[in-house]
C-alpha cells in the first residue's frame, strides 16, 4: 500500500531527502599570513652570533680571563660564530642582501677556521710556528675586512665603523700573534672588544626596528 492522503487531488507521497549541513567557513586565522611565507630579517641573528665569541676571546686576549678556558671560545665559535653566522648569512644572500650575505659567510668561515686549526691542523704545526699560522689567518681575514669595508658606505656609519675596528683588530692580534706580542695581542683585544660592542648595537638596533616597527637606537643610514 502506498503512502497517500484523501482530498480533492491525492498524490503519493514522497520522502524527503535531509539537505546537508552548510560547510562552516575556515576562520580568518586558519589562512597563511604573508609574513610566514618569507624570510626574516638573519642580520641581528648574525651579529649577535659574531659578538659572543668576539666578547669572550677579546676578554681572555687582554688578559681578563685566564687563557686555560679557551678551549670553552672554540666551542663557542664552532656553534655561535661558525655555524649560526653561516646559516644566517646564507638567509641574507636567499633575501637578496650580497653585502651582509658575504660579510657574515666569511665571518662564520673566519671562527669555523679558527676552530678546525685549534682542534685538527695546530698539532701538524711545529710549536715555534704557530704564531706564524695564526698570525697568516688573522692577516687574511684583516684583508678581506677591507674590501668589505670599500663596499660599506652604503649601509650605515655603525656598520663601517665597525668595520674598521675590525680590520683593526685582525692586523694587530695577527701581529701580536705572529711576533709572539704580548702588548700587541692585549691591544687586539681592546680593538676586539669595541669591534663585538659595535656588533652587538647593531643587532639590537635590528632587533627593536622589527619588533617596534620604528627606529629606536639609531645607526646611521647611508644609503641615498
Amino acid at each position: 500500500m502506498s503512502t497517500t492522503f484523501n482530498g480533492p487531488a491525492q498524490r503519493e507521497l514522497k520522502p524527503v531527502s535531509p539537505e546537508p549541513p552548510p560547510v562552516p567557513a575556515a576562520p580568518p586565522e586558519a589562512a597563511a599570513s604573508p609574513a610566514l611565507t618569507g624570510w626574516g630579517n638573519s642580520g641581528p641573528l648574525a651579529l649577535a652570533a659574531f659578538a659572543v665569541p668576539t666578547f669572550m676571546l677579546s676578554a681572555i686576549n687582554i688578559g681578563w680571563v685566564n687563557e686555560a678556558v679557551t678551549p670553552i671560545v672554540f666551542a663557542v665559535a664552532l656553534m655561535s660564530g661558525g655555524i649560526v653566522q653561516l646559516i644566517a648569512g646564507i638567509i641574507q644572500l636567499r633575501t637578496g642582501n650580497t653585502i651582509a650575505g658575504v660579510l657574515f659567510t666569511m665571518y662564520g668561515a673566519l671562527w669555523l677556521s679558527l676552530y678546525a686549526y685549534e682542534q685538527f691542523f695546530a698539532s701538524e704545526v711545529p710549536p715555534a710556528d704557530r704564531g706564524h699560522a695564526l698570525g697568516l689567518l688573522l692577516f687574511a681575514f684583516g684583508i678581506f675586512t677591507v674590501w668589505i669595508f670599500v663596499a660599506s658606505f652604503r649601509t650605515n656609519l655603525v656598520v663601517v665603523t665597525a668595520l674598521v675596528f675590525l680590520a683593526a683588530t685582525l692586523f694587530v692580534l695577527g701581529a701580536g700573534k705572529y711576533g709572539a706580542n704580548i702588548d700587541l695581542i692585549r691591544a687586539g683585544g681592546w680593538l676586539g672588544l669595541v669591534a663585538g660592542a659595535e656588533a652587538a648595537y647593531l643587532s639590537c638596533a635590528e632587533l627593536c626596528q622589527a619588533s617596534y616597527k620604528r627606529e629606536i637606537l639609531p645607526v646611521g643610514p647611508l644609503a641615498k
